[in-house]
């Protein structure tokens, strides 16, 4: 079995405790996941089964969140799961307030991430040396965010403010609530985190663990097809199974016609079948297509062809 699996991770749940949980499952040792979630965060935890953990790293890195923030609080994890730093009531905060200062968390910006994070500082995470009690100087990192909207708006002694966030890998949504309440001066700390979209796969076709669990108990379950999660990377068809048996032996081929432009593209049978990744390159004024990522066996390939 190798494809994807587009889960919906509970709150309280840590995303090795998904793998762990899918491993389990599935009998089989090879999964992994994409973009870790906080153990309160919900929503889209895209996992790999099988050979296709080796494609992980190729999936778009673009993700979006619901995100709900309370002002008037601040945190140790700039969260609520942290302990309470600061509370004030700030039933005076208006939403024009914040719409005018939102343009400034759009574009590549500086961040710099939660204390309590997995970001290594001189070969430790940073969460440990928090636990630890060690000050450490948190680098900042640029990071990338393509839209904010604003999605409600609760005016109260502690207001809350809802947005839909899209931005790119690596970013802190945590460390958006932080600053914003920081440049409003007063204090801000995320309440409710929901990841709606990370690469190709979205809330609203994501499984959660039980329906993942009645799936595969009735026998119907399916992985998701490496052709449907690498759909952004560019399609090139081998001319023969002797050209597929060859590629997937590790040997370059020449593609007449091909773009020139080095990339990296999905690399299919003549009968439709994916046989992985593979990078083209220009060389002596030819296309030549070389193995990255091998996903099926060499006398598959050319048997594929012998079979129809």
């Amino acid at each position: 079995m190798q494809g994807f699996l587009n889960l919906n991770k509970p709150a309280g749940w840590t995303s090795h405790d998904c793998v762990a949980k899918v491993r389990r499952l599935l009998k089989l040792k090879r999964v992994g996941h994409a973009g870790t979630l906080d153990p309160a965060a919900t929503g889209v935890l895209p996992l790999a089964v099988g050979k296709a953990t080796r494609l992980l790293q190729f999936l778009p890195s673009q993700k979006a969140y619901r995100a709900t923030i309370r002002f008037g609080v601040t945190t140790t994890t700039d969260d609520l799961e942290g302990e309470t730093l600061t509370t004030q009531k700030v039933p005076e905060l208006k939403l024009e307030q914040i719409q005018a200062i939102l343009p400034h968390f759009l574009g590549k910006i500086e961040q710099i991430p939660p204390r309590y994070s997995a970001i290594q500082v001189q070969g430790k995470r940073l969460y440990d040396l928090a636990r630890q009690g060690k000050a450490v100087e948190v680098p900042k990192r640029t990071v990338e965010v393509f839209d904010i909207k604003v999605l409600d708006w609760h005016s109260r002694e502690f207001p809350e403010l809802e947005l839909a966030i899209h931005c790119g890998s690596g970013t802190y949504i945590r460390s958006i609530a932080r600053d914003l309440g920081e440049m409003l001066h007063t204090g801000g700390t995320l309440a409710n985190l929901v990841r709606t979209q990370s690469s190709e796969f979205c809330l609203e076709e994501s499984l959660t663990i039980e329906a993942l669990e009645m799936q595969i108990q009735q026998g119907i379950f399916q992985p998701i097809s490496p052709s449907v999660a690498l759909k952004h990377l560019k399609a090139v068809t081998l001319n023969s199974p002797e050209d597929a048996k060859r590629w997937c032996q590790g040997q370059r081929i020449v593609c007449q016609g091909e773009n020139t432009t080095p990339s990296i593209l999905r690399v299919y049978h003549p009968d439709g079948l994916l046989l992985g990744l593979g990078q083209l390159i220009f060389n002596d004024s030819q296309s030549v297509l070389s193995p990255q990522i091998v996903l099926t066996e060499s006398e598959v390939a050319l048997n594929q062809g012998k079979a129809n």
